[in-house]
């Protein structure tokens, strides 16, 4: 055997000095160069699965719902939607190309009003994938040529994600909030050019359907002249949300638009007016303004429904990262034992629930409360804190807060 500093890779030849790591055979030497260089000879050559999962590691749909239960309060049926997508998108990264029957992606749009829990959703399900996961908005992006993003920046995200491995990124999973953002701004288009809405919507037609995208590294605009990367979208799982402000009308009108008699939709089924998008339909998203070809490229469609007392209730203690067990942390992190009387938690509800803030709103109204006791505990000797009604009303009035969001 070679003395060390004379050894050299049995395959390339070069001296162990040159090389990052050279592993020792029982006969010979391989460089970590010549290793890399033989598993891609042994992918192009179909000889290697193309993903590292199996069957018996995959989260089951049932799985990822007790997960997300455990984070997001409510909201079962986007659960259930969302953990059979995320399932089936795993089976799909495991298939073989040799497969007679190709399973296609199943992109989804998830519609429901803010502070619903479309972006936690998306958060959440993120902790428990072994795929790269980005979210990304949708209110900076542009056509090309035009100030703002360009579509391709959605998949530089992915990339970055993935620590610019093209073959990661290609199993990925993409969320793109705030997607109602682009709708068509007008029903004749051809008047002025909209780069903002349908133009956007075109230029994703590409990246949903599957197709080999030249995506910048570092991002589009400040570095023109950097190498593109190609990144086939065919395996990317897309996810959508929006609030979809207003289209609860255009369902109405559709619901009302049956003519009267035996087979009017009020003798088939009672309406509930509190919650009208849960009878949305991508009908409903072409009036709103998304174009024909981008709702047929999203075809799993669920809504979330309007949180209601009770379950904001829950969002504020249930989670494991609930708001109240955040600010509980941060107290205990002074050597402060901070606790909320039950009459403080639902005068909270009452005021998120009387401005329509919605989960989000939570914790404004609890950082209103809070801000004087998190200045003056951790210099004071005081060891306990507790919050009542009546010492939350007083911190909600004197601050007038809740009246600038209003």
């Amino acid at each position: 055997m070679a003395e060390k500093g004379k050894r050299r890779c049995s395959f390339c030849g070069r001296p162990e000095s040159e090389v990052g790591l050279l592993m020792t055979g029982m006969t010979g030497y391989i460089c970590n160069d010549c290793i890399e260089q033989a598993h891609n000879i042994l992918r192009e050559e179909q000889l290697l699965p193309k993903s590292e999962f199996c069957m018996r590691e995959l989260p089951k749909p049932k799985d990822i719902k007790a997960f997300l239960d455990e984070y997001v309060i409510g909201q079962d049926d986007a659960k259930r939607t969302l953990a059979v997508s995320v399932y089936n998108h795993y089976k799909r990264l495991m298939q073989r190309d040799c497969d007679d029957v190709e399973i296609e992606k199943s992109n989804i749009i998830m519609v429901g009003s803010t502070g619903t829990g479309k972006t936690l959703l998306a958060r959440t399900i993120a902790r428990l994938l072994k795929v790269p996961f980005t979210i990304v908005d949708a209110t900076v992006l542009t056509e090309a040529g035009y100030v703002g993003e360009d579509i391709e920046s959605l998949l530089t995200r992915l990339l970055q994600v993935a620590d610019y491995k093209v073959e990661e990124a290609e199993r990925g999973i993409v969320f793109i909030d705030e997607i109602d953002k682009i709708a068509r701004k007008g029903d004749n288009p051809s008047i002025t050019r909209d780069v903002s809405g349908e133009g956007v919507q075109q230029g994703l037609l590409k990246l949903l359907e599957g197709s080999i995208v030249n995506v910048p590294p570092q991002g589009g605009r400040k570095h023109p002249d950097q190498k593109m990367i190609p990144v086939n979208t065919k395996h990317i799982l897309f996810i959508c949300g929006g609030a979809f402000d207003g289209i609860e009308k255009k369902i109405a009108q559709r619901l009302n638009t049956h003519v009267v008699g035996y087979n009017s939709v009020q003798n088939n089924f009672k309406i509930d007016k509190g919650d009208m998008m849960q009878y949305v339909t991508p009908q409903d998203l072409r009036s709103f303004g998304l174009i024909p070809e981008i709702v047929g490229r999203l075809p799993i469609l669920t809504s979330l429904r309007p949180l209601d007392r009770g379950a904001l209730r829950n969002i504020l203690t249930e989670p494991k990262n609930s708001i109240i067990k955040q600010y509980i942390r941060l107290m205990d992190m002074d050597g402060v034992k901070l606790a909320f009387d039950d009459e403080a938690l639902d005068y909270i509800v009452d005021v998120a629930m009387e401005y329509k803030l919605g989960a989000r709103g939570l914790r404004s109204i609890v950082e209103t409360i809070m801000q004087e006791k998190m200045f003056e505990m951790p210099s004071s000797r005081e060891k306990e804190c507790r919050i009542t009604k009546a010492y939350a009303e007083e911190r909600i009035v004197k601050s007038g807060a809740m009246t600038m969001m209003a």
